[in-house]
């Protein structure tokens, strides 16, 4: 296609070339003179027939692109534009001396003892010794601000009423996806970054990080990374550990790779699709465990946190609190 385009351009470029030159010979020769032209007419002629040669070079390209072809080019054109993005390697990061950092696996919950504010002591502990590593268990104690957040480990067919919701509440959240769920679930995750939800990184395969050696938990959150940057143009910053387990290694780990551990303050057991309390009771349970600078851990597999997530948004901001996404 590019070579017929090249030897159309040429060729018709040479005749009005040829034009002009011959043009330019009879005004050279005096016949204009024999015939009582003068030159201003001569160069009239000349304007024209060049007018008229170009005009043949546009009618000639333009016979070179039938309707289908022009289309496929619009298309090939359109696919060039996909988001891309270049890919990072772990040679990218400086991961020496992590091996001799404590590797105890923890596995994280809040607690249930909690202050005078209804924070839990264990997050305002955990976060003044971990947060060094990049780990956030809570927000600060400034303002009545909450964080919601939803795992996604695989769909079960809640997801799409869970980001209706948002929209109609006009409320952000962070979705943390797996790999699994990124390539079986991609018009969701479009519609997560689309619609301004913030998309985080749950790993590659959701093994427990603490159980891995240095480069195969930073191949976990890597992997996942290149894949959600070349396909949707999107790069991730936070992370959460599948399950919930972590160590001080592994927090590094993810802070080495420029990533914030994302852990919470508040969750309950909804993840177990078959054993829903029951929004009657999975209510006022939620609610009732709002406190400044909270991240909420939600299922999204949850039937209940589905039904229920609109009331739960208006709950909070009733009693003043200002909802908002996490970076």
């Amino acid at each position: 296609m590019k070579r017929k385009l090249t030897v159309w351009v040429l060729c018709l470029t040479l005749c009005a070339v040829t034009v002009l030159f011959a043009s330019c010979r009879k005004t050279g020769n005096g016949e204009s003179s024999d015939n009582g032209m003068d030159l201003s007419s001569d160069m009239s002629k000349v304007e024209s027939d060049v007018s008229g040669a170009m005009s043949d070079v546009t009618s000639g390209l333009s016979s070179l692109f039938d309707p289908d072809e022009s289309s496929s080019l619009s298309s090939a054109s359109s696919d060039e534009a996909a988001p891309t993005g270049a890919a990072v390697d772990i040679s990218d990061f400086d991961l020496s001396g992590l091996d001799k950092l404590e590797n105890e696996k923890k596995g994280w919950g809040q607690g249930v003892q909690v202050d005078s504010r209804n924070r839990p002591i264990s997050c305002d502990s955990y976060q003044t010794k971990y947060g060094q590593y990049g780990a956030v268990f809570i927000m600060p104690d400034t303002s009545k601000t909450m964080y919601l957040t939803f795992d996604e480990g695989y769909e079960n067919g809640y997801t799409a009423k869970i980001l209706d919701t948002l929209k109609e509440k006009k409320c952000s959240a962070v979705f943390f996806v797996t790999m699994p769920y990124v390539k079986q679930n991609s018009e969701l995750v479009r519609r997560m970054i689309d619609e301004g939800h913030i998309v985080g990184n749950h790993s590659v395969n959701h093994k427990s990080m603490p159980t891995l050696s240095t480069e195969e938990a930073a191949q976990e959150i890597i992997g996942l990374h290149n894949y959600v940057k070349e396909n949707f143009g999107y790069e991730m910053t936070l992370f959460r550990p599948p399950m919930g387990e972590w160590s001080t290694r592994t927090l590094e780990i993810a802070n080495r790779l420029h990533y914030k551990t994302i852990l919470w303050s508040y969750a309950y057991l909804d993840y177990d699709v078959n054993n829903q309390m029951g929004v009657d009771k999975a209510f006022p349970k939620v609610t009732g465990a709002a406190h400044n600078g909270a991240v909420y851990l939600l299922h999204a597999v949850s039937k209940d946190n589905a039904q229920m997530l609109g009331d739960v948004i208006d709950a909070f901001r009733a009693d003043g609190y200002t909802l908002k996404g996490l970076s």
